[in-house]
């Protein structure tokens, strides 16, 4: 690049010099000169040539076919910022330029669209994504989004507004009568935070990162979801992989919220030749775009939404929490391709199966209330103290091909409330009575598919693996927090 008015350009070998991205007619050894804003810029053809067919080397070309090739071309003037035309100069003089920031990139980005150079128009669409996010500027190689899940994502979908294509200026305008290319604002994302930005950046890297507790893990993953880095999130939610060597399987322990749908699976038992065409089996899951292969599922089902009612050995769920039991009802009956035991007439009367309320009875492998059962190897806590499962346990068992026992009732005296003076004491109205009800904090269940008593039907069980309920009000009010320290 030069800004002076000498014409002397010194020799260079044609061998050397980078080849054209498209072909151009101008003389290799001719000085052009094209003044950007205040200041003047003389180039050889031979640069103009590297990145052509341009707007530099179609209007200096139509110069010398009007005015013969031994002309001196008129002076091309461009009312754009010439400190950005320094670094396209250098570009077409062979150098390798490297936006600094956002700005940068959005100025040299725009102007090489303007300017119709195709290779820095094709550089930068596949350089670095340059953003801001919150009060922190990043500059992100988008190889580094290659991991499975985590593209498409935010960056790939949101910027396609203007990087629609290298081939493409300024979509929807036409560039014959556009005076100046439209402003682009650079990339920036002010509502997330920069810190946690670069925390998802170091995981993408490869890198392990310390999860500080529930907050930070919260904050992660809400990022994650944001910018739709599916397969990061996946690697960020709470879970537990595990090979367990007493049932020769691999578990995975995962809570209700975080199961997604392509990672549900169903695995029949082995059957013998003989056996009927009913099957038991396991319902199994893997992480999606992390795990290779499924491991038994055991479902975390917290925040006090679960009813044990131990006299009919059945679970009900509240709120939301029942809303997902019976979407994961429904996933592994479509797994292993049941059809829907709902009447047709009767959802069209009522509005269709979407106006239905959430319940696993819509499923063909459940009721309004969950089959459970505990067993010899259930993890029992009761109103905080550690409880022994095993004598409370009968020989009934529904499934014959485990040696699990189902578990009897558990009746513990709960003070009801006190008899009024004039109350009379009944056999209805005691002041204490058996309360065979439990309210789980916190649950985890392995799921089995069973035959149930309908020809030719399935069922789920919910099998305990480990349980903290209480019986009593003053339990649940000793893991309350106070608001304040």
């Amino acid at each position: 690049m030069a800004t002076g008015e000498s014409s002397a350009t010194p020799t260079v070998d044609a061998a050397l010099l980078p080849k054209p991205a498209g072909r151009s007619d101008l003389p290799s050894e001719k000085v052009f000169s094209i003044q950007i804003g205040c200041e003047v810029f003389r180039l050889s053809g031979a640069s103009i040539a590297s990145d052509a067919p341009s707007y530099f080397s179609q209007f200096f070309e139509e110069q010398l076919r009007q005015n013969g090739e031994d002309s001196n071309p008129r002076t091309l003037y461009i009312d754009r910022d010439p400190g950005t035309f320094k670094e396209i100069a250098k570009h077409l003089q062979g150098y390798h330029i490297r936006p600094r920031d956002g700005n940068e990139f959005v100025k040299l980005f725009a102007d090489a669209q303007f300017y119709s150079l195709p290779r820095l128009t094709s550089q930068l669409f596949e350089s670095e994504i340059f953003i801001q996010i919150g009060d922190r500027h990043f500059e992100i190689p988008r190889d580094l989004f290659s991991n499975p899940g985590d593209s498409p994502n935010f960056f790939s979908l949101g910027f396609a507004v203007f990087f629609t294509s290298p081939s493409e200026a300024f979509p929807g305008l036409d560039r014959k009568v556009l005076l100046r290319p439209p402003a682009i604002v650079p990339p920036s994302v002010p509502n997330r935070s920069g810190a946690v930005f670069e925390e998802l950046l170091h995981l993408l890297r490869g890198y392990p990162l310390n999860i500080r507790n529930e907050d930070h893990r919260a904050e992660l993953l809400r990022d994650c979801r944001y910018f739709h880095l599916r397969g990061l999130e996946q690697r960020l939610i709470p879970h537990h992989l595990s090979y367990n060597p007493l049932r020769r399987r691999s578990e995975v322990i995962i809570r209700l919220e975080d199961v997604r749908q392509s990672g549900v699976q169903f695995s029949p038992d082995p059957q013998p030749v003989s056996s009927p065409t009913l099957a038991y089996g396991w319902v199994v899951y893997a992480r999606p775009f992390v795990d290779e292969r499924s491991a038994d599922l055991i479902v975390e089902i917290g925040g006090e939404a679960t009813i044990i009612d131990l006299t009919a050995m059945r679970a009900d769920f509240i709120g939301l929490v029942k809303a997902r039991v019976a979407s994961l009802f429904q996933v592994v009956a479509n797994k292993m391709n049941l059809p829907t035991t709902a009447p047709l007439g009767l959802l069209m009367m009522t509005g269709g199966a979407s106006t239905q309320p959430a319940s696993p009875a819509h499923s063909p492998l459940g009721e309004e209330r969950v089959k459970i059962r505990l067993d010899s190897d259930t993890d029992l806590t009761i109103n905080g103290e550690q409880v022994p499962v095993d004598s409370f346990l009968t020989d009934d068992d529904p499934d014959p091909t485990t040696t699990s026992n189902a578990l009897s009732p558990l009746l513990r005296p709960t003070k009801r409330r006190r008899s009024e003076p004039n109350e009379t004491k009944t056999p209805e109205n005691p002041d204490t009575e058996q309360q065979p009800v439990w309210f789980a904090r916190t649950a985890q269940w392995r799921l089995r598919v069973q035959p149930s008593g309908s020809p030719g039907g399935y069922e789920m069980m919910f099998i305990a693996v480990k349980l903290d309920v209480y019986t009593e009000e003053r339990s649940r009010n000793r893991h309350r927090r106070f608001l304040t320290p």
